[in-house]
C-alpha cells in the first residue's frame, strides 16, 4: 500500500504541545517562547545555564553527491534521531531551516519525508519563526547604511568601486545578480554597480550560525568588511556603527527553534546556510545546546560529504570546538545506478553491474570522512524498486572499504525501520575510536588550504587562479586573516566543477574564479567554476503547483 504524500502525512501528525517536547529535554515552560502551539524558541538565559553540563555524542549525517534520483539525507537524519530514541537513547535532531528560494524553485520542501519528518511541515518550509526575514533585514540594513554614509559625505572615504557588501533576498531571482543602484538623480545617491545574493549565502547567515551568544554575534557583525577606502584599507560594519542595530534585529533569530518529529521526539531547526555557496550547517548554538540536553545529537551537513561534511569538520567543528563521534553516509541503490551511467527513466530495472560501477563515488566519500578521523557507517536509504542483489552489491562494496552498509526503511516504517543503523551508530560512538582532526592547520597559507581541499577531498590535479585572485589572498594574509579556514563554493553534483561529471574522477582542474572575505563569519569564500550565489528558478518552478486548497491547507510542498 502506497504511503500518502509527505504533506498529507505531516498534516495528520499527532503533535504534542511544544511545552511537552521541551519537558522531554528538561526545558522549563518559562524558558520557551512559543510560536503557536507546536514550535518555540529556547531562551538565551536557559542556554547560558547549561554551560557546565557534559556534552552528549555528536553524530553527523552526510551523503554521496546528490543526483536527480534523490538520496534522502534529511529523511535519514530525522529517522536516525527517532531510531535512537526508539532503542532507549535520549536523542535530539538538529537540522537547518528551509529557504524560500529552493522551496519555490526545485525542491519544494526540506523537512524529511515519509514517516521520518519534522513537523509542522508547512510552517517550517515557509516563514517559520521569521529567522530568515530577520537575517535579510539585518543584512540589507547594513547595505542601506553604506549608501547612506556615502550620500552624506563619506567621512570614512569608502571607494565606491571597492564596496563588497551586496544585498540579499530569500528567493531565487537571476535578474538581480548584477544591478545598478541609485539611478534617478542627485536625491537618490551615487549610482554604482552591485547585486543580490540569496539570503542563505549572506555572511550574516553564516555569522548567526557560528556565533556562540549575543555578545559573540555583535562582535562578529562588527567585524564584517563592507568596503575598502581609496587607500585600500578595510571599512567594517563597526566603523559604520551598524553592528548594534543589526544585533537588535537578530536577537530573537539567534534563539534556536524547538519543534518535533512525527514520533514526538525533539528537534532543533535553526539557521540555513547552503553547502554549495556557504558552510552548510545548522547553528552552533542549536547544536551545542542540544549536546547539553541529549545523550545523542544527530545533525546533517548539506549536499555530499565533499562539500557539507568537509565544511562541517573544517569550519563548524574547528570554530566551535566540536568533536563528532561518528558519521553516517547516506546512499541509495538508485543513485549508485545513476553514477554507473543509468538514465533516470531506467532506474526501476535491476542492474547490479551499474550499481557496482557507481559505487566508487560512495567509496570516495567513505575515505574522505575517515580521513578526518571519524568512524563511518553507510545508510542505504531503501526504495521499493531496490532488489536484494543490488542492495547486496552496495553492502559488499562498502565492506571492501572497511565499513558497513545497513539497509534502512525509515521512510516507510519510521523508527522501526532504522533500528539496525541506530544500534551501529551507538556501537561506533561508544567505541571511542573517533580521533577527529581538521584537514589542514590554521597556519597554512590560504591558497594552500584551497589546494589541500581540492587535492585531498576532490582528488583534483591542480587549482588554477588568476594573479589578481592570488594577490588578494596574500593581501588578506598580510592583514591578519591568514589563519581563517576556507569555504569553497562549488557545484554539489560532482567532485569537479562540472555538474555533469559523476563518479569519482581524478586529476581534474579546479578553477578558482573569485575569493570573498567573510571576516565576521571567520572564513574566506573561494568561488570555483560557474557556481552562482544567487540561483535562478528552473523552467518549471515548484511555485507553479504550490497553492491553498478549498480547506485553506497548503498543497504542493513535498
Amino acid at each position: 500500500m502506497a504511503l500518502p504524500s509527505d504533506i498529507e502525512i505531516a498534516r495528520a501528525a499527532k503533535k504534542l504541545p511544544i511545552q511537552g517536547i521541551g519537558a522531554k529535554l528538561g526545558i522549563p515552560e518559562a524558558d520557551l517562547l512559543p510560536y503557536g502551539h507546536d514550535k518555540a524558541k529556547v531562551g538565551q538565559g536557559f542556554i547560558a545555564s547549561l554551560r557546565g553540563r557534559p556534552d552528549g555524542k555528536l553524530i553527523l549525517v552526510t551523503a554521496i553527491n546528490p543526483t536527480p534520483a534523490g538520496e534522502g539525507k534529511t529523511t535519514t537524519t530525522v529517522g536516525l534521531g527517532d531510531g535512537l530514541n526508539r532503542i532507549g537513547k535520549r536523542a535530539v535532531v538538529c537540522i537547518r531551516e528551509a529557504s524560500l528560494g529552493p522551496n519555490f524553485g526545485m525542491k519544494g520542501g526540506a523537512a524529511g519525508g515519509g514517516m521520518a519528518q519534522i513537523v509542522p511541515m508547512e510552517e517550517m518550509n515557509l516563514h517559520f519563526t521569521g529567522d530568515f526575514h530577520a537575517i535579510t533585514s539585518a543584512h540589507n540594513l547594513l547595505a542601506a547604511m553604506i549608501d547612506n554614509h556615502i550620500y552624506w559625505g563619506n567621512t570614512l572615504d569608502m571607494d565606491a568601486r571597492r564596496i563588497v557588501w551586496r544585498r540579499v533576498m530569500d528567493m531565487n531571482d537571476r535578474a538581480l545578480r548584477d544591478v545598478v543602484t541609485s539611478l534617478g538623480g542627485v536625491s537618490n545617491g551615487y549610482p554604482r554597480q552591485t547585486g543580490f545574493d540569496i539570503t542563505v549565502a549572506s555572511e550574516v547567515m553564516a555569522i548567526l550560525c557560528l556565533a556562540r551568544d549575543l555578545d559573540d554575534l555583535e562582535r562578529r557583525l562588527g567585524d564584517i568588511v563592507v568596503a575598502y577606502t581609496s587607500a585600500k584599507t578595510p571599512v567594517t560594519a563597526r566603523d559604520l556603527k551598524a553592528d548594534g542595530a543589526m544585533t537588535v534585529l537578530l536577537k530573537d533569530a539567534m534563539q534556536p527553534n524547538l519543534v518535533q518529529t512525527l514520533e514526538n521526539n525533539p528537534a532543533f531547526v535553526h539557521g540555513g546556510p547552503f553547502a554549495n555557496i556557504a558552510h552548510g550547517c545548522n547553528s552552533v548554538i542549536a547544536t551545542t545546546t542540544a549536546l547539553k540536553l541529549g545523550e545523542y545529537v544527530v545533525t546533517e551537513a548539506g549536499f555530499g560529504a565533499d562539500l557539507g561534511a568537509e565544511k562541517f569538520f573544517d569550519i563548524k567543528c574547528r570554530k566551535a570546538g566540536l568533536r563528532p563521534a561518528a558519521a553516517v553516509i547516506v546512499a541509495t541503490v538508485r543513485a549508485m545506478k545513476m553514477n554507473g551511467g543509468v538514465a533516470k527513466a531506467d532506474l526501476g530495472a535491476e542492474n547490479v553491474a551499474a550499481v557496482q560501477a557507481g559505487c566508487p563515488n560512495l567509496g570516495r566519500h567513505i575515505a574522505n570522512v575517515k580521513g578526518f578521523g571519524v568512524p563511518v557507517v553507510v545508510a542505504i536509504n531503501h526504495f521499493t524498486t531496490d532488489t536484494e542483489a543490488e542492495v547486496q552489491a552496495v553492502k559488499d562494496y562498502v565492506a571492501a572499504q572497511g565499513a558497513e552498509a545497513i539497509l534502512c526503511k525509515h521512510w516507510a516504517q519510521g523508527s522501526a525501520g532504522i533500528e539496525d543503523l541506530a544500534r551501529k551508530v551507538v556501537d561506533l560512538a561508544e567505541s571511542g575510536v573517533a580521533d577527529f582532526a581538521p584537514l589542514y592547520p590554521d597556519d597554512m597559507p590560504l591558497f594552500a588550504k584551497i589546494e589541500t581541499i581540492a587535492k585531498r577531498i576532490y582528488h583534483a590535479g591542480a587549482v588554477v587562479a588568476d594573479k589578481a585572485v592570488l594577490d588578494q589572498l596574500k593581501v588578506w594574509e598580510a592583514a591578519g586573516y591568514g589563519a581563517l579556514p576556507v569555504c569553497i563554493a562549488k557545484t554539489q553534483y560532482s567532485f569537479t566543477t562540472d555538474p555533469t561529471v559523476r563518479g569519482a574522477p581524478v586529476g581534474h582542474t579546479i578553477p578558482l574564479r573569485e575569493v570573498r572575505l567573510s571576516a565576521g563569519a571567520g572564513f574566506v569564500v573561494a568561488i570555483c567554476g560557474e557556481i552562482m550565489t544567487m540561483p535562478g528558478l528552473p523552467r518549471v518552478p515548484s511555485a507553479e503547483v504550490i497553492r491553498l486548497n478549498a480547506d485553506g491547507d497548503v498543497e504542493g510542498l513535498f
